[in-house]
Order: C-alpha cells, then structure tokens, then sequence
C-alpha cells in the first residue's frame, strides 16, 4: 500500500533528480563547454547561448497550457511527465557527443533537452496540489527545492574530479562524461515518482488527440477570456513574469558572468555553485516555514528586496570574495522566491483546472517570461561590451515584478478570493 508519506517523498525526489539538469545544463557547465569549446571562445557565443535558452523557453510558453488542459482532461498526467523527461534525458546524453565547431547540433538538442526539462515542470508542480494540505504547502513546496539544490550540490560532487583539468578543449572528453553522468542521474532518482504516485482522475480519452488537442485548446481560449475574473491570480501572474525573467536570466548566465568578468577558474566556480547550493537549501527549508506563518505574497516581497540587494552587490563587486558572498545570497533568494511563488500559486488554483492553470504558470507566464531575459542581457552585453551593465538591466524586471506584487490580495484559494 502505498502511503502518503512514500507519495510526498517519490515527489520530493524528482525534484533531487531533474535539478540535476538544471545545474549542469543551464546555469554551470554546459553554458561554459558551449561558449568555451563549441563556440570556441567567440563573444557570439554569449548572444547564440541566450537564444539558445530563450527559443526553448518559448516553445515551452506556446505547448504547456495546451497539453495541461489535455492533460485535465484525459487525466493521465503521469504519462505526460514521463514524454518529457525522457526527452529531456535522452537529449542531455546526446549533449555528450558535442564537440568543437558542433554549435547548430549542440543548440539544437540543448533546445529538445530545455523543453523535456521546462515541460515536464508544469505536471510535476500540479502534484503539490494531491500530496499535501493548504496549511503545509509551504513546507512542502520548500522541501521540494531544498530536495533540489540537494541534488545539484550532489551531482557537482559527482563530476568534480571530471571538471578537475577545466571546461576547455583539452578536457572536452571529460566534461562530455559529466553531461553523461547528469542524464543517469537524472533517470535514476527520478524513476521513483513514476511507480508510487497515481493519476487519480481516470480518463477515457486518449492522452493525445485531435479531438483531446481541439478541446484543449478551447479550453485554454475560455481561460484566457475569463482570467480576469481572478484578479488576483492574473496578478500574481503577471508580477511573476516579470521577477521570474530576472531570476532565470541570472541563473543561465551565473557561470558566463564570474568566468568573463571576474576570472573565476573551474575549481573556483565548482565550490561556488556548491556553496549556492547550500544557502539556497537552508533558503528553502526556511522560507517554507515562513511562507506559512506569515503567507507567501509578504514572503515573495521579502525575497525580491533581497534580489534587488543581489543585483547591487554582483555590480559592485571587485574581488572574488565579494561575488563569492553575493553568490550565497542569491542561493538563498532564490531557492524561498521560487518556492514562496509556487506555494502562491497552488493557493490560488481551483482544483479542476490544476494542470492547466500550472501551465499557464510554469508555461505561459514562467517560461515565456524567460524567452526576454536572456535576450535582453546577452544582446546588451555584446553592444555594451560589459556584463554589469546587462545585469543592471535585470533591476527593470525586479522592480516591475514587486510594483505588481504589492496589488496581489493574498487570503484563501482561488475559490474564497474576493473578485
């Protein structure tokens, strides 16, 4: 009999598993094997890798509430988890093959690996809704990220001795191995998820289909028109797009930045991440407690103050210890306001349209919020010939994002909201 605890920790798990990816494939090492060593160190490198993460992101924005709704509707939402993690896996082992030269390839199956990953987000966060109670959302939503960024500060263990010569030419073989590595991690401890949890709703209709598709579609169409009859989740949507295309920007360009900027070295950036790592599983874990003591909207405002102390501290900093105690705030920050946010958002979906409003958050709103940011650093790095200055350009978002924030009425679900 599977318990309810064995559920939460399958769902916990995942989690442990897919930030595998993330680490690896989006914000450390394969930003710096793609610019280093594909790109051969050319500046274009910076304006293809935006792209790169943007198109992606954009892809996923256009599908996900789509094949949420479908998802609803046929409810066979596991099976829809699984089509995209295993194309986010078997994606990141091709990654391994990359080499020199190889750039259209690489961007490519990096697009493919990015939308199984992104994709997959939005019916995993639909099961915070099953696993747990309104009063512990925030605890679990937060555990699932400290579960994340454990993962992350594992994976980097894994692979250190891999990365130990560098991200360069000379050790491309290597670092191909640790893309390898991060796929096996990633299928390994995310297979538990797939034989404890169960789809409750059982649909009769094919999870996909020109009928299941047309339907979704339509649905999504009467979502879109009616959404502002919950002012206060369109709002919420809203400040997210603008504060989550800041903290993704800063994410896929972390490594590029203290690499470019400051020199840091391979060794230098590995203990790096590690110790973001850290900060954002204690920033997690904490902040879960917080947001269900004092809610998850004065929560989310609290994190935002605290990016925008980030963004300061990472322009002014001229030493690596400085970037060093910026970086483990931004941990921090990051780990709460991600989870903060989706704490925010489970309260505020009514519960049959679950899957489909998760699209809308981690598609529609998430992902297409990412699809500007990227854009906006690396072209401003590469006409400005700085990267502070394209970090700067980052406080724009924040600011948005927490003007929004501050009109979002934060009592009850979506079903007691005021309107």
């Amino acid at each position: 009999m599977v318990t309810q605890k064995s559920k939460v920790f399958s769902w916990l798990l995942f989690d442990f598993a897919n930030t595998s990816f993330s680490v690896m494939m989006v914000t450390f090492v394969f930003p710096l094997y793609f610019k280093n060593v594909i790109c051969n160190g050319e500046p274009s490198g910076d304006a293809f890798w935006g792209f790169s993460v943007s198109l992606s992101m954009l892809l996923v924005a256009l599908i996900s509430p789509v094949l949420g709704a479908a998802a609803d509707f046929s409810g066979k939402r596991k099976r829809f988890l699984f089509f995209f993690t295993i194309i986010s896996i078997v994606a990141t082992a091709l990654l391994s093959f990359m080499g020199s030269g190889m750039a259209v390839a690489a961007v490519v199956l990096f697009i493919f690996a990015n939308i199984g990953f992104e994709g997959g987000l939005v019916f995993y966060d639909s099961y915070l809704k099953e696993i747990t109670s309104d009063k512990s959302v925030g605890r679990v939503s937060g555990y699932g990220f400290a579960m994340g960024y454990l993962g992350a500060l594992a994976i980097l263990l894994l692979v250190r001795p891999l990365l130990s010569k560098g991200i360069v030419l000379d050790n491309a073989s290597n670092v191909q191995m640790s893309f390898l590595v991060a796929a096996l991690f990633f299928a390994l401890f995310s297979a538990p998820l797939f034989l404890v949890l169960r789809d409750k709703k059982k649909g009769e209709s094919a999870a996909i289909s020109y009928a299941a598709i047309r339907r979704s579609i339509m649905e999504v169409k009467f979502t879109v028109q009616h959404i502002m009859s919950y002012p206060d989740l369109a709002r919420f949507l809203l400040a997210y797009f603008f504060y989550n295309d800041a903290i993704l920007t800063v994410i896929a360009f972390s490594s590029i930045y203290a690499q470019n900027t400051l020199g840091f070295t391979t060794g230098e950036l590995i203990t790096f991440f590690m110790l973001v790592q850290t900060t954002a599983i204690s920033g997690s874990v904490i902040f879960g407690f917080v947001t269900d003591k004092i809610g998850p909207k004065k929560t989310i405002v609290i994190t935002l103050m605290i990016w925008f102390a980030v963004i300061f501290a990472a322009i002014f900093a001229d030493s690596k210890e400085l970037f060093f105690y910026t970086g483990m705030l931004a941990g921090m920050s990051m780990g709460s306001s991600q989870a903060a946010s989706r704490s925010m958002m489970t309260r505020l979906t009514p519960s049959e349209h679950v899957t489909e409003f998760f699209g809308f958050y981690d598609g529609t709103f998430g992902k297409a919020s990412a699809v500007v940011g990227p854009l906006v650093f690396g072209l401003v790095s590469a006409q400005a010939g700085s990267q502070k200055v394209a970090l700067a350009s980052l406080l724009l978002f924040f600011t948005l994002g927490l003007l929004l924030m501050t009109r979002v009425r934060s009592a009850g679900s979506l079903g007691s909201t005021e309107t």
